[in-house]
């Protein structure tokens, strides 16, 4: 049982998909204040306000009209920025999952518009909440395995298994035109590996469409980062592999961190101790998104700072879309 917030806060879902019902959902449980919805489709719109007891708009001037404090912007990532431009120019503050967008057009005028009028901007890289990336992120702060020098990091999962209740051709991941790819889709890996290592200098990347998916976009990445650290990392992406899987290792000269989600845990050796320490993972898969939403509305009260905000949502994109031109151009890129 999630335990409620009792705020007195409006928020607006935009996109209720999968992701979207999701945080709807929590947001409910927490108490969190009044909840209406945007939504294209009319279809299963009389679903939606049943099953959630919302009220729902199909245009979204009237939507912005109700005047919430906070929208969420859970649709489809191409049609990410026009929603957030419209929204932030009405002074709300922005929830927007993740990647920020399918292209830096209208990121600047976001930024700056947040910067002028003061508005949250959480980008929904929800990894930053998960329990054995914070561990690891932890342990690296306080320095267990050195000066770190490189990293390989990988993600896959066969696409139709993602949503079996849905055609995966419908949605947005098969669709270059929706900001679909493994490179976007999955650039939580490119996020929390940054987050680790600090800034990234030059990006060189093979990807392509290689298996017999009914996809437009590219199901296969191979990715690699040099920071500024001097540190290299390697980083792979799939729509392709069964059964699931994530996972990251991270190579300092006096250890080595492992985390391995079929496991449930993250391993650290250190030169100091000479053998493997193992924390093992406990987690409610819903709980990290509790927390990130939980995350959001501290935010928009002044508790906290968002811990990915706009500016850092831009430069992981920034990362991905330079992984995009490498594969198209065989070339290194400068970030």
């Amino acid at each position: 049982m999630v335990q409620g917030l009792f705020l007195d806060m409006k928020f607006l879902v935009v996109g209720c998909g999968s992701i979207g019902q999701r945080h709807l959902q929590n947001l409910r449980n927490l108490s969190a204040g009044e909840i209406i919805v945007y939504r294209v489709k009319k279809r299963e719109l009389s679903e939606i306000e049943e099953k959630y007891c919302v009220r729902t708009y199909t245009d979204l001037d009237e939507a912005l009209d109700q005047n919430p404090a906070a929208v969420l912007v859970t649709n489809p990532t191409s049609l990410h920025m026009p929603i957030a431009l419209a929204a932030a120019k009405r002074g709300c503050h922005l929830f927007i999952e993740k990647p920020i967008s399918h292209s830096l057009d209208g990121v600047d005028e976001l930024v700056n518009i947040a910067g002028e009028k003061n508005l949250v901007i959480l980008v929904g890289y929800n990894l930053r909440f998960h329990q054995s990336v914070r561990l690891i992120k932890d342990l690296l702060d306080k320095n267990r395995i050195g000066n770190v020098v490189s990293a390989r990091v990988q993600a896959g999962q066969y696409l139709p298994d993602w949503h079996p209740y849905e055609d995966y051709r419908e949605g947005h991941s098969a669709s270059r035109s929706l900001g679909g790819g493994v490179i976007l889709d999955l650039s939580h890996e490119l996020d929390y590996i940054r987050w680790f290592l600090g800034e990234v200098k030059e990006v060189f990347s093979f990807s392509d469409k290689l298996s017999h998916l009914d996809i437009d976009t590219e199901d296969v990445a191979e990715i690699l980062l040099r920071f500024h650290s001097g540190a290299i990392a390697e980083v792979h992406l799939d729509y392709v592999q069964r059964s699931s899987s994530r996972s990251c290792q991270i190579i300092g000269e006096e250890g080595t961190i492992l985390l391995d989600s079929n496991e449930k845990n993250v391993k650290l050796f250190s030169i100091k101790d000479k053998k493997w320490q193992v924390f093992p993972e406990n987690l409610d898969y819903n709980q990290m998104y509790v927390e990130e939403m939980k995350h959001f509305i501290n935010c928009i009260e002044g508790k906290e700072e968002p811990i990915i905000d706009v500016t850092e949502g831009k430069k992981v994109l920034e990362i991905a879309l330079a992984a995009k031109e490498s594969s198209k151009t065989g070339k290194v890129i400068k970030t």
